[in-house]
This record gives C-alpha cells, structure tokens and sequence, in this order.
C-alpha cells in the first residue's frame, strides 16, 4: 500500500498499490486534490 501526497500542499489524499517486482520507480500521478481544489501532480511517498 503506498500513500500518494500533493506536491503542491504536501496533503495525503489517496493510497494505491504497485508491484514493486516490476514497477522500480516511485508513482506519480495527477490527480485532483480537495485542500487545493485543482488537479496536481502527486507523489508517492513511504
């Protein structure tokens, strides 16, 4: 389970999975964060 984070506000607002075997690199995603109530890119993070 990894949680994705707003680059912009650095809010938590989704959580999503990969498989780590096949997918290395981290996640990044734009989606659409409520506090900044605009698409932003997020990231995921630990």
């Amino acid at each position: 389970m990894a949680k994705m984070k707003c680059s912009v506000c650095k809010e938590i607002n989704y959580y999503s999975s990969r498989n780590k075997k096949k997918v290395k690199e981290k996640l990044e995603m734009n989606k659409y964060c409520k506090k900044c109530k605009k698409h932003t890119l997020h990231k995921e993070m630990k």
